[in-house]
């Protein structure tokens, strides 16, 4: 019979520290979930792209906005903003940056596992 299990952020698994933000890791039920925190001016493009050495963000997330604004930008050109309350679904090929003078701290449920790290492979390359 399986048991329960809890974990909670601050003590994660691992954290990552990257330029303007960090990347805290909890592993629980199989599952890795990432809390990211973004400060302001912050942006995928400046931030993680020289780690990621992808054009654009290439892992899918999907996540829970907990405070401050994101804004995404596909590379088709559409974008949208995400806010508090809000689950969003980003699939890759996207970069994103912090609107305004609140950091964005969201909680990826999807995404995470290899997020932020050097040399991880994008998604459906492994």
């Amino acid at each position: 019979m399986a048991k329960p299990e809890k974990h909670s952020f601050s003590a994660p698994h691992e954290a990552r520290n990257v330029p303007n933000g960090k990347i805290e890791i909890v592993n629980v039920g199989g599952l890795t979930l990432g809390r990211a925190t973004f400060q302001p001016g912050w942006k995928w493009s400046k931030d993680l792209q020289p780690i990621a050495k992808t054009k654009s963000c290439q892992m899918p997330h999907l996540s829970f906005q907990v405070s401050g604004v994101l804004r995404v930008k596909m590379d088709d050109g559409t974008e949208q903003e995400i806010r508090p309350g809000e689950v969003a679904l980003i699939p890759p090929g996207h970069d994103a940056w912090v609107v305004g003078d609140e950091p964005v701290v969201s909680i990826d449920i999807q995404g995470m596992k290899d997020y932020a790290k050097p040399g991880a492979k994008p998604a459906g390359k492994r």
